[in-house]
């Protein structure tokens, strides 16, 4: 299996207490990769972890056969919204082309070439109209968005996204999973940490369950079962019969 992203015994702890441990799995190319779990999981901390945003106890991390420092061009990274500063006096089309920086360098300035390219990513989005406007301005779907377009302008062959479809409108998820697909298309690989289980088998060839430990990394029709649900949520497990019954949607 080619793999763009392997990790082994990762473990990672907050002030001592445990928040991953013997984390090991390799996803492999060219797919949607959705991360699921109770809250609590770790799900974003492995993402955060996998991308040295914070320390881990232990572990390796593989990007395309390196460092994740020596392959951070190939990378790219969607935060939770709610984590930006969407204070900060920039505009959206400034925001997108920040994405170009890992092909600039911190020296450089962006050129025109970078700015059309930021542009072509507001338009693949729906935002080319709101290129303008200050992000503060914007509502919490054109936000996400704006980001999305952001970690389009980096050209990465893998990607990280954390709860990209929480608190957007129905049109904006849309747009979302048919980005998602067409990075999927271009032979990309990206990893989303996502919650909503009634979506997971219409979104998703592989997912990768996890509560602390890791209970399983496949395709989706093998591990979307109850079974393994009901080891993922454990007594949390209430109304999630009915999401694994459910047919796929595609």
């Amino acid at each position: 299996m080619n793999s763009p992203l392997k990790v082994r015994d990762l473990a990672v702890a907050y002030q001592k207490k445990p928040v991953l441990k013997n984390i090991s799995f390799s996803v492999p190319e060219g797919n949607l990769v959705g991360i699921i779990g109770p809250n609590g999981a770790g799900k974003s901390t492995l993402i955060k972890s996998i991308l040295e945003l914070i320390p881990s106890l232990t572990g390796e991390v593989e990007i395309f056969g390196s460092s994740y420092k020596a392959s951070r061009k190939k990378v790219g990274y969607v935060p939770q919204r709610e984590s930006v500063d969407w204070d900060f006096p920039t505009d959206a089309l400034d925001v997108v082309t920040m994405g170009r920086y890992g092909h600039l360098g911190w020296v450089s300035r962006p050129r025109k070439k970078d700015r059309q390219i930021a542009m072509d990513c507001l338009e693949k989005v729906g935002m080319a109209d709101f290129a303008g406007r200050q992000i503060s301005q914007l509502s919490g779907g054109q936000q996400q968005r704006v980001f999305l377009a952001r970690a389009l302008a980096q050209d990465a062959d893998l990607y990280f996204m954390d709860e990209p479809f929480v608190g957007v409108d129905a049109a904006t998820e849309k747009a979302i999973i048919s980005l998602l697909n067409e990075l999927k298309q271009q032979g990309k690989t990206v990893l989303v940490v996502h919650h909503d289980l009634n979506t997971v088998k219409e979104y998703f060839d592989w997912i990768m369950l996890l509560n602390v430990e890791l209970i399983g990394v496949g395709p989706t029709e093998e591990l979307f079962t109850k079974e393994y649900l009901q080891k993922t949520y454990g007594g949390k497990l209430t109304l999630l019969d009915s999401a694994a019954a459910a047919p796929a949607g595609r």
